[in-house]
């Protein structure tokens, strides 16, 4: 059987005009979080944002708070959609599981993308992120509550989620070098989802 999570790529470009219209229609219920994240950063910040989308919300709520924002998408037409509402940011097409961009961030943020990745795929993102990161860097992303996979649909397509255990992303963080801030399980606050706040200690590496 063809691995479902492989569908992604080409799931969010099919659909989206569609997704970012509702992506901007829908109340932005993770608000609290993006503003904790981008309050914990340094002035003039530069965040590296996987899985941007069309920038809105979350990459424009960022670049209020004074954010240089640089970020990554497959989607050539949602990245089309962010490079024209804020052409004074980076925007990069790309996949996170092979970004090598030679520098690093003072934060990055991985919302409503790393679980759609395969869990081996999950793992290995890992060093991605250190890669491009900074002592001090933040790393914000939001998995499953629990290890397993889980199917959902838009507009009628299936639409692939999986997520590793809490015991495992704590060791993968530690691994490599992240020390965890905060970790929330269906947080009220952002949306239901369940997340992950945490700074890199020791570096990229």
């Amino acid at each position: 059987m063809r691995d479902p999570s492989a569908a992604i790529i080409a799931h969010y470009e099919r659909h989206a005009t569609a997704w970012d219209a509702d992506r901007r229609r829908l109340a932005w219920g993770e608000r609290a979080w993006h503003g904790r994240f981008a309050g914990l950063l340094p002035a003039g910040a530069a965040v590296l944002d996987l899985g941007c989308g069309g920038a809105i919300p979350v990459a424009a709520g960022l670049i209020a708070h004074g954010v240089r924002v640089t970020g990554v998408d497959t989607s050539p037409t949602l990245l089309g959609l962010a490079r024209a509402r804020f052409p004074a940011e980076t925007w990069i097409a790309g996949d996170m599981r092979t970004l090598a961009l030679a520098r690093s961030f003072d934060g990055i943020l991985a919302w409503d993308s790393f679980f759609h990745l395969s869990p081996p795929d999950q793992r290995r993102m890992f060093a991605v992120f250190a890669a491009h990161a900074t002592p001090g860097s933040l790393l914000m992303l939001n998995t499953g509550p629990a290890h397993g996979v889980s199917m959902g649909s838009y507009r009628g397509d299936p639409l692939y989620h999986a997520s590793l255990d809490a015991a495992e992303y704590r060791w993968l963080l530690a691994r490599h070098g992240y020390a965890v801030l905060d970790h929330r399980v269906e947080a009220a606050d952002a949306g239901g989802r369940t997340v992950w706040l945490a700074v890199a200690a020791q570096g990229s590496g």
